[in-house]
């Protein structure tokens, strides 16, 4: 109740913007409680309607209570979907090892070798598709397979503003007949 008073005086008593500043106070928050140890948490598994695509993630957070909260419990569920449907090899940009990134980045500068273009601008361009290809082997940085305007990351961070503690995904495993 104060939070909301303390907003609606911050915004000259406008709703709407004081709705948004109790968001954005809500995710400053949010990255807070990120650097904080997750030591809790559950292991959750998907099996495809198919039975040929199967995931298992470990999801963290700060307490036994969260890892009970049906909230959490969704979010592990939705990660697990995501995992399933997007591929992806890592949880972040941290994980992929150097020698993977290194090859990429020599691929790219071999397909730019030839562009006439200052090496600054080719520097800049290769940076682009870094990241480009960690928004596609990099679980954090997917595109939301139910919302691709937010990427998984915010996602999380999204959560951790709504439940209060610091939300991790420790590791997945998935699985595809054949592969």
């Amino acid at each position: 109740m104060l939070d909301c008073k303390k907003a609606l005086v911050e915004c000259d008593g406008d709703i709407d913007k004081a709705a948004d500043f109790l968001r954005k106070k809500g995710l400053t928050s949010a990255n807070k409680k990120m650097g904080r140890d997750a030591k809790e948490g559950i292991v959750s598994s998907y099996i495809h309607t198919n039975s040929k695509i199967g995931v298992l993630l470990e999801l963290n957070c700060e307490t036994d209570f969260v890892a009970k909260n049906s909230g959490f419990q969704d979010l592990a569920r939705e990660l697990c979907m995501q995992v399933a449907a997007a591929s992806p090899q890592y949880v972040s940009p941290e994980d992929v090892p150097a020698e993977v990134l290194e090859k990429e980045k020599e691929i790219f500068r071999d397909q730019m070798k030839d562009s006439g273009k200052p090496e600054n601008v080719v520097e800049k361009i290769i940076e682009g598709k870094v990241q480009k290809f960690y928004s596609e082997i990099c679980l954090l940085e997917q595109e939301y397979i139910k919302d691709p305007k937010i990427v998984i990351k915010d996602y999380i961070k999204n959560m951790i503003a709504t439940i209060g503690e610091n939300i991790s995904v420790g590791r997945f495993m998935r699985y595809q007949i054949g592969k």
